[in-house]
This record gives structure tokens, C-alpha cells and sequence, in this order.
């Protein structure tokens, strides 16, 4: 049926508006990840300084392989809800929320994060179950039998014998979310194929606990002062990515792990990091939020010479491996890599 004053011969059908090809994609939406970083300090002369435990990523990953990166991935289904926290001491979900600036859900990166930790690095923050009942009891790791206990429960975990959730009530264990703080919150630059929205925390290592990579996501385990993991990446001696790098700055403030942790304590709230990325004649830079151009920079377009096709995950891991501290790439990324930038 022909539509009434519109035109003649204009279908009403085709008032739908036009998609323009020239627009930029809308984003793609941004999944909850959770990263923990578990300091200690390092018995270095003339006085104890703060380290920081990172991981390697398996040279044969098809994201960022070969990089040192602090425990942590994506939020998954099983860190949610009521039973996840049942198994939490000392911090409801109606509390986490509230620290992370959400409606609800807030407890299940806590869950991620401690997870994570467990599955990749062997080292869970956790209570072991109280002898009088009531409560949460003494932390776990802090002698042999339990150390061993933690190994084989990580083992049947990342066989896929078990839950996490399933084993931390077999064991009668409460996670020890108290003593993980919250310290910064990075988001995925919009532009890029594949997003992340994830928080960071911060926890002190549990006594008697001694972090290994699990061999198979993970090879290789350090501890390392902030300064000096930068100081090697930039050397070429230390691959990491732009976030890590910026969270390694951020906690190499600190001289010791006492300091770090009294701060993010004392922290009320923590501002969103949402990176964008803009080109000019060297390559491309990130910007962040207060640096000048960071409000023009919206759908600021960047370098996607493979631009009719989806990015492959080695492709990504270029671009973001080009970016030095100060988000500066100074040559174009290899052909076919595109616009990833942090994440």
C-alpha cells in the first residue's frame, strides 16, 4: 500500500533508515574480566621493596603469547549469584556492588579473580573451616598437609574433575574476598573486535602460599619490582602489554606491599580508564582519559588495513604488542593487523 503524504510511489515499508556504510561499527559490548595482582616484599638490600607476581603466557597462545601478565580472566556464569556468595567471607554482594559503582553482581569479579589466581598461579586466598563452626577460620596454604591439599584440589580443577565453587564447599573453605582490594578499572577501547571490561585488584600474598604457573595457559612464574619489569620492557627483555604496563606504574608508587594496600583500602572510589586511540603521521597512540585530544578522539577511526575482515587473534596481539608505556606505536602494524589498542 502506497504511504500517504510521503511521496509518490514511496513504499511505507521503506521509512526504515538506511544503514550508512560510512558509519562506524557500533562496539562490540565489552565482557567482565577480573585480574588480581599478589604482592610481597622482596628481600632486597638496603630495605625490603615492593614485587609483584606476573606470569607468562604460553608461546604457543593464539593472544599475546609469550607476555607477562598479572593472574586473571573473564567472569564466568559460575562466579555469579547466591551461590558463589555463600562460599564469600566478609563481603556481600550488596558490598562489592556498591565498591564497583553497579547495581548488583559487583561479588562475582572477586569470585573471577580469586579463581584465576587459583587456577593459573596455585595461590588461593581462602579460610579453612572454623573449628568452632561459626565463621571463617584460619587461612588456607600455611602448612604442608594443607599445601598439599590445595595442590591436588587446583589439579582436579584444572582437569575439569571439579567446579570451583563445588570444591571450596566440599573442603568447607570461604573465599577470602576481604583481603582482596579493588585498584583500578580498564575498559577495551571501543573501536576494537573483541573487548574486555576488567577490574583490577590487588591482594598480599598468603603466608606459606608460593605461586606456580599451571604449564599449560602459563610457563613460566616471577617476581619482579614494577620498576624493573618496565625497565626491561622497554630494554625489549620483558614483553608487556599497555595496561599491564600502566598498572605496573601505577603500584610501583608504592615502596612496599604495606603502603600499596593501605591506599587501595583508603580508596573510595576508582575511575574508569576507557583508552581511545587516534592516528597521526608516526602511527597511532592511545590516549587516556585528561589527556589533551581524549574528548575529540570519538570514532576517532584507527589502523585496520585488513578492515574487510575480522581481525584474527594474532593480528590483535600485534597491534597491541606495538604500543610502548607512553601508548605510542611508531610504525603501522604488520599487514592485516588491525585496531585493537588495549584491553
Amino acid at each position: 500500500m502506497a504511504g500517504r503524504g510521503v511521496g509518490a510511489g514511496t513504499e511505507v515499508g521503506s521509512l526504515a533508515p538506511v544503514p550508512d556504510p560510512a558509519a562506524p561499527a557500533p562496539p562490540v559490548p565489552a565482557r567482565d574480566a577480573a585480574t588480581i595482582m599478589l604482592v610481597r616484599d622482596g628481600d632486597t638490600a638496603p630495605e625490603p621493596s615492593l614485587e609483584v607476581c606476573m606470569l607468562r603466557r604460553h608461546l604457543d597462545s593464539d593472544f599475546v603469547g609469550g607476555a607477562y601478565v598479572f593472574p586473571g580472566g573473564k567472569v564466568d556464569d559460575e562466579d555469579r549469584g547466591a551461590a558463589a556468595e555463600a562460599v564469600c567471607a566478609a563481603r556481600s554482594d550488596e558490598e562489592a556492588s556498591a565498591l564497583l559503582g553497579v547495581a548488583s553482581g559487583g561479588l562475582a569479579f572477586w569470585v573471577a579473580a580469586l579463581r584465576e589466581c587459583f587456577e593459573e598461579a596455585g595461590v588461593l586466598l581462602a579460610y579453612g573451616p572454623s573449628p568452632g563452626g561459626a565463621g571463617p577460620g584460619l587461612p588456607v596454604g600455611t602448612d604442608d598437609a594443607s599445601r598439599r591439599r590445595l595442590a591436588e584440589l587446583r589439579r582436579a580443577l584444572n582437569d575439569g574433575e571439579v567446579g570451583f565453587l563445588d570444591a571450596c564447599r566440599a573442603a568447607g573453605l570461604r573465599l577470602a574476598t576481604d583481603q582482596v582490594l579493588y585498584f583500578s578499572h580498564w575498559i577495551t577501547p571501543e573501536p576494537a573486535p573483541k573487548r574486555y571490561d576488567t577490574r583490577f585488584f590487588v591482594a598480599a600474598l598468603p603466608p606459606g602460599q608460593v605461586p606456580v604457573h599451571d604449564d599449560r595457559e602459563t610457563v613460566d612464574t616471577v617476581w619482579v619490582r614494577p620498576a624493573d619489569a618496565l625497565a626491561r620492557a622497554e630494554a625489549g627483555e620483558f614483553d608487556l602489554i599497555f595496561p599491564t604496563m600502566k598498572n605496573l606504574e601505577a603500584i610501583g608508587r608504592f615502596s612496599t606491599s604495606a603502603e600499596l594496600l593501605g591506599a587501595a583500602a583508603a580508596v573510595e572510589r576508582v575511575p574508569t580508564v576507557l583508552p581511545r586511540v587516534v592516528v597521526d603521521d608516526r602511527g597511532f597512540r592511545i590516549l587516556l582519559p585528561g589527556d589533551p585530544g581524549y574528548d575529540d578522539a570519538v570514532g576517532t577511526p584507527t589502523p585496520r588495513p585488513g578492515a574487510d575482515r575480522p581481525m584474527t587473534p594474532a593480528e590483535m596481539g600485534a597491534v597491541i604488542r606495538s604500543i610502548d608505556a607512553q601508548g605510542r606505536a611508531e610504525r603501522a602494524p604488520a599487514p592485516g593487523a588491525a585496531e585493537d589498542a588495549a584491553g
